[in-house]
């Protein structure tokens, strides 16, 4: 330092402005690029139906999931994590939005027959935490299902994502063989050839590792959807070799789906590790909704995919970011994934208190311990436009079910595995439940387009009794 200014006193007054200009600049250019190398890449890994128990961090043995179970050790498990519907394109919107999805009419999965136009999906007035990502530097990524809006004028390049690999609609074979606009691979809008495809899951995990290296010396987001475990069920014989040992062969086939995504995850670790960027990485994962009715595991959890009881609604989730997250955490309290978008995005450098539209919030604060309390003391869930909903407040869960065509109380302190339904006996607990429901509600639109739900879960249920019905004692039927 002493040398530096006896060098100053040499120059002119002139060549000392000028070197003086020359620090400033060279200072603040070296301070953007720490900022820039501060914020944290974002990984958001989304599965399709995949099971509470299909997963070894929340006690599945069967399905080896080492590297998912891995990740999950190196942050935090949440333990009560909800997504806020209970089937596929409606909790893609709400985990996207950050909002309820019933805000904006979004209650539904799109028609199934006839395409779509630019008024069935997330509308483009609904600001994605890409656009929020984006608007802090990110440069951003959809790789995989999208579902949220079939018409080319909402997919993900019009809803702030850089570049995106995948297909727009709910479900497609495994091996990328085009069906119809909604089933057919697309990168930026140009059709993939089926040279370029193996089996998507691998294809999605190559596509994911190419975005990092090629965007490694920059913030980058991430939303990789994996279709599996999402039927059809296919299968690499690789996948397949490492579920062996499950001697039921649905089961067998699902469980090799969900390993291919962990296999995946560990590839796409692995790169992070070499980049020398893992550290300063988020990862999130989560399944969309609750396991599908075949093959998936949603044990010890009541219920599956569709249905608003835990096992519809309540999801493996977990969260790790090695350089700012403690490891080996379990968070118990009820978090939603509508918490993603302002969580990520006060990470990323934002302020999500300016997004007035948002009804998550900001997990960080809890899981430093900077807060005290539950960061939820109402959740709220809703199939089309009322059809079904439910309510969590506090230990108590109201829920219209119109599977059982009634409504049902539960203690959740008490009773997690929603057994005892004590609605008869707690009127007063029911009607101030159903007012909070009313409260939230008339916030809400009405759904803007419908699907065969409804149909399908009055189909199921009679298919449910009668095969019950059916397991009776001939004399038990005649009385």
């Amino acid at each position: 330092m002493f040398n530096a200014f006896k060098t100053f006193s040499v120059l002119s007054p002139l060549a000392f402005i000028a070197f003086l200009s020359t620090s400033f600049l060279l200072k603040n250019s070296i301070k953007q690029t720490d900022t820039n190398k501060v914020k944290p890449n974002i990984i958001i890994v989304l599965t399709d139906d995949q099971g509470w128990a299909d997963v070894g961090f929340n006690g599945g043995s069967d399905i080896p999931t080492h590297n998912l179970d891995r990740i999950a050790k190196e942050g935090v498990v949440f333990s009560n994590g909800y997504v806020s519907h209970p089937y596929c394109s409606p909790s893609r919107a709400g985990l996207l939005t950050g909002r309820y999805q019933a805000r904006f009419g979004h209650d539904c999965n799109m028609p199934y027959h006839g395409e779509n136009d630019e008024t069935i999906g997330t509308p483009l007035s609904e600001k994605m935490i890409s656009e929020a990502l984006k608007e802090q530097g990110y440069i951003t990524s959809a790789i995989g299902k999208w579902h949220v809006g079939d018409h080319p004028k909402l997919h993900p390049t019009e809803q702030g994502f850089d570049y995106w690999f995948g297909f727009p609609g709910g479900g497609m074979n495994y091996w990328g063989i085009p069906d119809g606009p909604l089933k057919t691979i697309y990168k930026n809008g140009v059709e993939v050839s089926q040279e370029e495809l193996s089996y998507l899951t691998d294809d999605f995990t190559n596509e994911a590792i190419t975005f990092i290296n090629e965007n490694k010396n920059k913030p980058f987001f991430m939303y990789l959807a994996y279709n599996a475990p999402h039927a059809p069920d296919h299968a690499t014989k690789q996948y397949l070799d490492n579920t062996k040992h499950i001697e039921y062969a649905g089961r067998s086939i699902y469980g090799a789906m969900v390993n291919g995504v962990d296999v995946g995850l560990g590839k796409i670790d692995s790169t992070l590790t070499a980049l020398s960027i893992k550290d300063n990485t988020i990862i999130v994962f989560l399944s969309d909704n609750g396991g599908r009715v075949e093959h998936a595991d949603n044990r010890p959890n009541r219920g599956h995919k569709g249905m608003l009881f835990e096992g519809g609604i309540k999801v493996p989730f977990c969260m790790s970011w090695p350089a700012g997250l403690s490891g080996e955490q379990t968070y118990a309290h009820p978090v939603s994934s509508l918490d993603l978008f302002p969580t990520l995005l006060n990470i990323a450098g934002g302020d999500a208190k300016l997004e007035k539209q948002l009804d998550g919030i900001d997990l960080m604060p809890y899981l430093e311990n900077k807060v005290d309390g539950k960061p939820h003391e109402l959740l709220f869930w809703r199939s089309s436009g009322g059809f079904e909903y439910a309510i969590r407040k506090g230990g108590f869960k109201l829920y219209k079910s119109a599977y059982k065509n009634k409504t049902l109380l539960f203690d959740l302190e008490n009773d997690p595995l929603e057994r005892h339904d004590i609605a008869s006996f707690n009127s007063d607990i029911v009607q101030s439940l159903e007012a909070e429901y009313t409260k939230w509600n008339s916030k809400n639109i009405a759904p803007r387009w419908f699907d065969p739900h409804e149909k399908n879960v009055i189909k199921e249920e009679t298919k449910f009794k009668n095969k019950r019905a059916n397991s009776l004692s001939p004399k038990l039927k005649k009385g």
